[in-house]
């Protein structure tokens, strides 16, 4: 099969690190504003409660991977915690978290970083708490990541997760899967003058193993306690887990 200059090809893993670099670099200048529209806002709510749940654990340091241009990391660092390493292989998504670093004055507190969630740029056991948001389903080798994230958490420190999911009530389902499908990659297209990627975003999220698959993910990557918090009837979840001290 061969893979789409616009956007990643859902179901084949090799290369797929190139293609997600090259379309998050792409639309990169207008990702932010698409965020909020896409969503009708809600992201920020969705974030407002992935950070609650992190400073329940009173974090010092944490790494946020797939950072993008910075949003979780940012609003963690404006909520408390002490330093926030955010990672992604987008330069162009990094480029956008600097200026708005530079604009808040927040370099101090957050530092970006060019990396591969499978090959994270930190020693063993840095890190008091780890999150991705909407970026886990675009690693190369989910289980190669999931891995990596533990390596970098001292043990007992949790994982947060925010990913999209697919909804399963009526007519929820119904009606999340006629936008999705037909108006999210019009509007994506049309704002962001990119014509794939907002087709692989609906793509991407019905592969991606959600609900007690991502669970079975975790534990197999290292991680206990884990459970799936669904947000929005079940448009997004918000998966949490603790890296094992078994091999501590």
């Amino acid at each position: 099969m061969s893979r789409s200059r616009n956007h990643p090809v859902i179901g084949e893993a090799e290369g797929k690190k190139q293609d997600v670099r090259a379309m998050f670099n792409a639309i990169a200048p207008h990702y932010d504003r698409l965020n909020r529209i896409l969503s009708f806002g809600i992201d920020q709510y969705w974030r407002f409660r992935t950070i609650n749940r992190l400073l329940k654990h009173k974090p010092s340091k944490v790494i946020d991977l797939a950072t993008g241009t910075a949003d979780l990391a940012i609003y963690a660092a404006k909520r408390g915690v002490n330093h926030v390493s955010g990672v992604d292989i987008s330069e162009e998504m990094l480029a956008v978290g600097h200026q708005k670093l530079e604009k808040g004055n927040l370099q101090q507190m957050v530092s970006l970083h060019v990396g591969d969630a499978a090959e994270i740029p930190f020693e063993d056991q840095t890190f008091d708490a780890a999150t991705v948001a909407f970026g886990v389903r675009n690693f190369e080798n989910l289980s190669a990541g999931l891995k990596d994230i533990a390596r970098v958490l001292k043990p007992g420190a949790p994982l947060l997760v925010l990913e999209f999911s697919q909804p399963t009530r009526f007519p929820i389902k119904q009606v999340y899967g006629f936008y999705s499908k037909h108006i999210l990659p019009r509007i994506g297209a049309l704002l962001s003058r990119d014509t794939g990627a907002y087709t692989y975003l609906p793509e991407s999220i019905k592969v991606f193993p959600a609900g007690d698959a991502f669970l079975a993910e975790l534990h197999k990557a290292g991680y206990d306690r884990t459970e799936a918090i669904p947000m929005t009837f079940g448009v997004v979840s918000l998966y949490v887990g603790y890296r094992s001290t078994a091999d501590a």
